[in-house]
């Protein structure tokens, strides 16, 4: 019953939190518009109405099915992970420090995952959705007088993005390095990071995305005086920090030199060095297998093969880590 209820306030901070970034001027695009692209969506914009487009989709197909578990937890990941959790996060900085037309396109699609939302939610949580969608500005020749009678979600092959999906779920990964290695060294603000990117693509992501990785990164690299750095592959890496290591495309480095204990960080790089080469072990052997090869379909084939060299990726960044502390040791 707790949980439920902080769900809703969460619900309702989000919807409180939309409406307070709109002026009393703000007039939604109107509908037919939403299946356009202005050009001007930033790649969380474009990243969240992908989400609600493929949300949609898959609440249709549930509900079609009488799968309607299945559909409450669509819709509760919608809510929950994408849009309160990360896109409203990464919007503050957007609506603060953004030009005027990502500003715009930031206040329009906050409306559009809005409206999404809650017209996607209002089967499972009619009064809520009612109470707060009756606050919402109205569409452009939009005369519906109840969310019961409102348009629901539909699946917008415009807004399946793909592309944009994975350039962004490589900023929510790397923010989440960040977040797991400043809270573990106890770091609240002014960290200093390193990314270092391993192909060109990603490089591109994530240096022009810097403002969106500091603001899904959480206090330590809120204030001024936080650095965050972007290492191409051919970089030497930086000394003096931890690592994480994020997959085969992105190492996360923060310097700690002179804030940590070197002897207590050599054994706990040793226990992860182990518990990583382990890992990569038993997954060589899965994806080795030739009785699993014959049995599993090409997609989940390429996906082990995926993991496997994202592990991989990490045993070497743990060597490397554990061979930085022993020379600082020796300093």
């Amino acid at each position: 019953m707790h949980g439920y209820r902080r769900f809703c306030n969460k619900i309702y901070q989000a919807t409180k939190y939309v409406l307070g970034k709109l002026s009393p001027s703000f007039t939604p695009i109107a509908l037919d518009s939403v299946h356009k692209r202005t050009g001007h969506e930033s790649l969380s914009d474009r990243w969240i109405l992908h989400k609600l487009s493929i949300a949609a989709r898959d609440m249709h197909a549930a509900l079609s099915a009488r799968e309607f578990s299945t559909a409450t937890s669509i819709t509760y990941q919608y809510w929950y992970s994408h849009l309160c959790d990360t896109y409203i996060e990464n919007s503050k900085a957007i609506i603060a420090s953004g030009t005027e037309e990502e500003q715009k396109s930031a206040k329009d699609t906050l409306y559009t995952a809005l409206e999404g939302g809650l017209t996607m939610i209002h089967p499972f949580m009619p009064f809520l959705t009612e109470e707060l969608w009756q606050r919402l500005p109205r569409r452009p020749g939009d005369t519906t007088p109840s969310i019961v009678k409102a348009a629901y979600p539909i699946y917008i092959p415009q807004n399946d993005d793909p592309a944009s999906e994975e350039a962004y779920e490589l900023l929510l990964a790397v923010s989440k390095a960040i977040r797991s290695l400043t809270a573990e060294y106890a770091i609240k603000d002014s960290a200093t990071l390193f990314i270092q990117l391993f192909s060109p693509q990603s490089h591109h992501t994530c240096s022009t995305q810097l403002q969106s990785i500091r603001s899904l990164s959480g206090k330590a690299t809120a204030s001024p005086s936080a650095s965050i750095s972007i290492l191409a592959a051919t970089d030497p890496k930086p000394t003096g920090c931890v690592v994480a290591a994020v997959n085969a495309q992105a190492t996360v480095f923060l310097h700690v030199k002179g804030k940590i204990d070197i002897d207590v960080e050599i054994e706990k790089a040793k226990a992860r060095l182990h518990r990583a080469s382990e890992g990569v072990r038993r997954q060589r052997g899965v994806v080795h297998d030739e009785a699993w090869q014959k049995k599993a379909g090409e997609g989940v084939q390429e996906m082990e093969r995926r993991r496997l060299r994202d592990m991989e990726a990490e045993v070497r960044e743990l060597e490397g880590s554990l061979g930085e502390f022993e020379r600082l040791k020796l300093e």
